[in-house]
């Protein structure tokens, strides 16, 4: 059974930084390349960035560039988001999700095979 498992949200104030996490189970991590995703409230999936297999190389939404940076650890079957500069736009709950093909730039959720539940981030001005 596979299992993604988000941690690292919580309630931050503007400006503040930010690392999640994402522990993987029951799959061959380093054979899958890995994105992050968001979704607020009444908004559709959003991607945020993903890493291909080996790290090697990683897709950027633009919202993020420049205040986000992805990075795994195989030898962990973790996949880490960093935040900066948060702002409430921000607010949403982040997802990892894992795709069998490609190198982390698909941005169709549509295309992800296994999800985590998600951890909430909350941004207070």
């Amino acid at each position: 059974q596979v299992q993604l498992v988000e941690s690292g949200g919580g309630l931050v104030q503007a400006g503040d930084s930010l690392k999640l996490s994402c522990v993987a189970a029951g799959l061959t991590f380093r054979t899958y390349a890995m994105g992050w995703f968001r979704q607020a409230p009444g908004k559709e999936r959003e991607f945020v960035v993903g890493i291909s297999w080996n790290g090697g190389r990683s897709y950027y939404a633009d919202a993020g560039k420049g205040r986000v940076t992805i990075s795994r650890d195989n030898a962990k079957n973790t996949v880490y988001l960093q935040m900066h500069s948060l702002s409430p736009e921000d607010t949403s709950v982040y997802l990892c999700a894992s795709i069998s093909y490609g190198y982390g730039s698909a941005r169709s959720p549509d295309r992800y095979d296994y999800w985590g539940q998600g951890t909430q981030v909350t941004v207070s001005s």
